[in-house]
């Protein structure tokens, strides 16, 4: 048995793949904790997670577009969730004692905890958007990069530069993706690709379920937690696109309350839904490309319309239409009779739905969040921290 810590970003695209491997470290027989904040962390761990507490903090950073949206989710965002984290997750790991460090790529504080106190260490990539660092062609870019994460590295009390890039584990990268969506995408030699993780939510109780019509196919329509300010105009023009198809579909519109008024008969609109016990249902799924609901739809076999906003979404959405399992279209520039038309394109045509099983079929060949907690139960082997099933106790002290 070994000690596993997880620390992610308070993002629910984040937090609920890296739940599913948790879980399934637990039924291997590990000890299990988190690090981060209780009242976001709870509703997905359920009551009986081992959580160390950090208060929630909202940072800036999160509304730019293109190149403008980098700097600032790093300059706004990562490195100020470090810095607020940085206390609370040394704090973690002296209490708990990890053998391993499950470490959400772009939630630095734990990489350089993991060198303050000589921990081994894996990284999780929730989003492609750097799962190949794909600004190495832009030298100046990832410099200030680099020195992001060198003011995240002295923050921690360490000193010099890192020795290594803090997105990337020297041992073990974890991938929330496949070969069927990335192709012929390098990415670092010691990474895992083990599809989508996935695992039973804590049920809606109050969610209509009896207003689904099994006569009529179903869309689920949603653009993430991070977009939910910039969509307004998207979901309105997406209930115009709707309108005249009530007799054909249902639509499931995941929005704030408020910012679509006395929708039509066959939209329901809710502020939150259960996704993964809504995908079995679905035809198909309008959305961002955000990669968390991107891998949910793919390991359902439901088919896609992408309309990336930012960060790894444009990614995710070229390799979704290269594997054939949908259709991208432009998020702020599209109408409501060509979204129409996109949308019954692939519910009309079985091509798109095959192909959505074809990556599905290679997602459950990478097996998943089982596969990802082999890997890191690996990991602990590997590194001496298990020994014929008893744990060695290595003391951290301060």
């Amino acid at each position: 048995m070994s000690r596993f810590l997880f620390l992610s970003l308070p993002l629910s695209g984040h937090v609920n793949p890296m739940a599913a491997v948790a879980q399934s470290l637990s039924r291997l027989g590990h000890e299990v904790a988190w690090v981060g904040s209780e009242s976001f962390l709870r509703p997905a761990l359920g009551p009986d997670a081992l959580v160390y507490p950090i208060p929630l903090r909202v940072h800036r950073g999160q509304a730019d577009l293109g190149m403008a949206a980098t700097k600032s989710r790093w300059a706004g965002y990562i490195v100020p969730h470090a810095k607020y984290t940085l206390p609370g997750v040394e704090q973690a790991v002296t209490e708990f004692q990890p053998d391993v460090l499950v470490v959400d790529q772009h939630a630095v504080a734990g990489a350089a905890m993991a060198h303050k106190y000589g921990l081994v260490w894996a990284s999780v990539a929730p989003t492609t958007m750097e799962l190949n660092r794909p600004f190495l062609a832009l030298p100046k870019v990832e410099a200030w990069i680099q020195e992001q994460m060198a003011k995240v590295w002295t923050l921690a009390g360490l000193p010099g530069l890192p020795p290594h890039d803090l997105r990337f584990s020297p041992y073990l990268l974890v991938a929330f993706t496949g070969v069927a969506l990335t192709g012929e995408l390098t990415y670092p030699q010691n990474a895992e690709l083990v599809g989508a993780a996935v695992t039973a939510r804590a049920p809606d109780p109050n969610f209509p379920w009896d207003w689904l019509d099994p006569d009529r196919k179903h869309v689920l329509i949603t653009v993430g937690t991070l977009s939910m300010d910039s969509a307004t105009v998207f979901y309105r023009r997406a209930v115009e696109a709707l309108s005249p198809l009530g007799d054909r579909l249902q639509a499931v519109i995941v929005a704030p309350e408020g910012v679509i008024t006395d929708p039509p008969e066959h939209v329901l609109v809710r502020p939150r839904v259960p996704v993964l016990e809504l995908m079995p249902k679905l035809d198909a799924v309008v959305s961002h490309g955000g990669l968390n609901t991107v891998c949910e739809a793919m390991f359902h076999g439901v088919p896609l319309v992408v309309a990336p906003i930012k960060g790894d979404q444009a990614i995710n959405a070229a390799q979704v239409e290269r594997a054939g399992a949908g259709i991208r279209i432009p998020f702020a520039r599209i109408r409501p009779e060509p979204l129409r038309k996109t949308l019954l394109t692939v519910l009309d045509d079985p091509s798109y739905r095959a192909a959505a099983a074809r990556v599905r079929e290679s997602f459950r060949e990478a097996g998943g969040a089982p596969a990802a907690a082999e890997h890191l139960q690996a990991l602990a082997l590997k590194s001496g921290t298990i020994h014929d099933g008893v744990r060695e106790h290595h003391e951290i002290t301060t």
